[in-house]
């Protein structure tokens, strides 16, 4: 018997590495593409927006008239600082008939970090902070994740790698040919989210697909249950570890908070999952590795982490048997969430 468990554990161990690797070959690039898929060739949306220095830039404007480069990047995000010598050369020889424009995506990063790795680096070119809006309308999945319009209001090309795919797309954007023969048509204005679901708020009538193949409703139909909601993303413990390491120790300690306590019947648990630079296999991973005994769902195109206004991980909110959303805990502190389930 010893040895029979000793080599199923062995057997098991090798489907986990081989389904670590099948996650590991999906590439940056091969993310950007996927996402970009319905984009390539649609009309750009229309959308108005403010640099970090106070600049009003208006999508629409440019649309048959200039072609467009938007970038979406972190300041936490290796690859991202790899390219920035690239993008920055783009920007210095653009012309004026290229428009580029850099976007943080706002994911665990704020316009502090963004000032500084700014100045750290000698970049010039227009900075946006994104609120999440224009990331849902591009489709952003990876960064840096490049988007390449051309002057006719289309878009042409979406990517994750400085190379010559995106040297020649910036070519090509910035034909003559490519300009709008009717520069006046453009794609919808990119959608503004609904207020805000915060503490004091109730949670909404909404059902979410979890990894197992089953359904949460946010708002049980048990009055006799709380409902904890822990916001996360698989990679925040691993790659944030040496970019943020404050973050990645937050998240590991708020992983650990939630295991102690998820195994509480009074309470109802679900966990959401960015969709950045995570897919359905590698949140399965995630489960799998940290034992995590609640269900757990992927908000692939961010609509939930925007609904609540969540832009940073670990974040956790409690709501109480009525559905009412009592506290955002600070997760930072050790003994934080057992202190806000007390009395619910």
């Amino acid at each position: 018997m010893m040895r029979s468990g000793h080599r199923f554990n062995l057997a098991g161990l090798g489907l986990l590495l081989i389904a670590n690797l099948a996650a590991a070959e999906v590439t940056g690039q091969q993310r950007a593409e996927a996402a970009g898929q319905r984009l390539i060739g649609t009309l750009a949306p229309r959308a108005e927006f403010r640099t970090i220095d106070g600049q009003t830039i208006d999508l629409a404007s440019l649309y048959g008239k200039k072609a467009v480069y938007l970038k979406f990047w972190a300041t936490w995000c290796t690859p991202c600082r790899e390219q920035m010598p690239h993008f920055e050369q783009v920007y210095q020889s653009a012309g004026a008939d290229l428009a580029v424009i850099a976007i943080d995506v706002g994911f665990n990063d704020s316009v502090d970090e963004v000032q500084k790795y700014r100045r750290k680096l000698g970049i010039t070119m227009p900075i946006v902070f994104d609120d999440g809006s224009l990331g849902a309308a591009f489709h952003v999945r990876v960064t840096p994740q490049h988007i390449v319009i051309g002057r006719d209001g289309r878009i042409l090309y979406v990517g994750h790698l400085a190379d010559a795919r995106l040297d020649q797309a910036l070519l090509a954007a910035r034909a003559p040919s490519a300009r709008a023969a009717a520069s006046s048509k453009s794609a919808g204005p990119v959608a503004k989210d609904s207020a805000a679901i915060g503490v004091g708020d109730s949670l909404p009538a909404q059902t979410l697909p979890t990894l197992d193949g089953k359904s949460f409703a946010l708002k049980g139909d048990r009055a006799d249950k709380a409902t904890v909601i822990v916001f996360l993303s698989p990679w925040c413990e691993s790659y944030l570890a040496t970019t943020r390491p404050a973050i990645s120790a937050s998240c590991r300690q708020a992983r650990e908070q939630v295991g102690t306590l998820s195994g509480d019947p009074h309470v109802r648990w679900i966990g959401i999952a960015s969709g950045l630079w995570a897919n359905a296999d590698e949140l399965r991973e995630y489960q799998a590795t940290n034992k995590v005994r609640f269900p757990l769902t992927l908000d692939e195109s961010g609509s939930l982490f925007r609904a609540f206004r969540v832009t940073d991980v670990p974040t956790v909110l409690v709501a109480d048997a009525n559905g009412k959303i009592k506290q955002r805990v600070n997760m930072d502190d050790p003994d934080g969430l057992r202190k806000a389930l007390v009395g619910l």
